[in-house]
């Protein structure tokens, strides 16, 4: 018995079957306090080839930095339409497109305040594991004392931060490069 995993053994495509009930792609209402935001991108492949199918979960604290979730320890509040949690799937382009609010900053692990970001996971169809990569907002001055962000070095840093789509007010654009020269920052955890 061979426990190496082959072709057929890998994960998807299968993403529509299983996982469409669960799509969330609002994360804050309208009346949730905050910038309003639309992130929109692709996932691509070493090759800048679309990958269809994948799914991108997002993960989030409000714009007064508190996570909508009970192990928030902090004395913040939490808004009625607001989630924090989304699960958006790629289209046969590779394209996904989600809505929600610049958060807060929220303590890190020393403590010290993170810049504003979105926890991202994404999976793709031959990926046995998710991989683990964040959002930081453009001209957000607060990047630069960003503890993870500053883990990565200064030339690969901006694949982790969104860009301004020109002439349409609260639209960023964030791009999953799976691979090569360009491939985004994925953290171990």
């Amino acid at each position: 018995m061979s426990l190496v995993a082959t072709t057929s053994q890998t994960v998807g495509p299968f993403f529509q079957i299983g996982f469409e009930r669960l799509y969330r792609d609002t994360l804050a209402g309208p009346e949730v306090v905050g910038e309003h935001v639309e992130i929109s991108g692709r996932i691509l492949d070493g090759d800048g080839k679309s990958v269809p199918d994948g799914i991108i979960e997002i993960w989030q604290a409000n714009s007064h930095g508190k996570y909508a979730h009970p192990d928030d320890p902090q004395d913040k509040p939490v808004e009625n339409g607001f989630t924090g949690y989304g699960r958006v799937a790629t289209d046969s382009d590779g394209r996904f497109r989600f809505s929600t609010i610049k958060p807060g900053r929220v303590p890190g692990p020393d403590g010290r305040l993170q810049a504003p970001h979105l926890a991202v996971s994404v999976f793709t169809r031959g990926l046995l594991r998710r991989l683990i990569t964040r959002i930081y907002f453009p001209s957000e001055e607060s990047n630069e004392e960003d503890s993870v962000l500053n883990l990565v070095g200064p030339e690969r840093r901006g694949t982790l931060v969104a860009s301004k789509i020109e002439g349409r007010d609260g639209a960023l654009e964030w791009n999953v490069v799976l691979q090569g020269p360009e491939e985004t920052v994925f953290f171990d955890v």
